[in-house]
């Protein structure tokens, strides 16, 4: 099983021009209005806002849902986002103590109002009860 995101763009071109530039992106397919996209085999895609509840931030005034992203380099990912206009002032990365020990995460909001949270892989372990 695998799960992925579509993320509401206003301009679906634009926006896979920055996730390809700004996150290493690599284009899995284009039809126009939607995309497929995956960074390091993981599949996401893009897909502009339709009258049947999918909204982008900028239409909702929030995002509704958080992308998670797993690195072995945090804070690369992050930088090259900011680098390429992504907002990374309202999350900068850190370290976190948790029950499995120091997570180091933080994130960026991209240019279409998304939000991205950015960690090493260390929540994915199964925590010992």
């Amino acid at each position: 099983m695998r799960i992925s995101v579509m993320l509401a763009v206003s301009s679906t071109p634009a926006a896979v021009d920055w996730y390809q530039r700004a996150l290493g992106a690599t284009l899995l397919w284009s039809l126009g209005s939607v995309a497929g996209l995956e960074i390091d085999g993981a599949a996401f895609f893009l897909h502009e806002p339709t009258p049947f509840g999918f909204g982008s931030p900028a239409e909702l005034g929030a995002t509704s849902a958080r992308v998670e992203v797993f690195s072995d380099d945090p804070d690369t990912f992050v930088a090259r986002a900011v680098a390429a206009g992504a907002d990374g002032s309202a999350d900068p990365i850190r370290e976190h103590q948790r029950p499995w020990g120091v997570h180091r995460q933080g994130g960026f909001t991209d240019p279409f109002g998304h939000v991205w949270t950015v960690g090493d892989p260390s929540p994915l372990q199964r925590l010992a009860r």
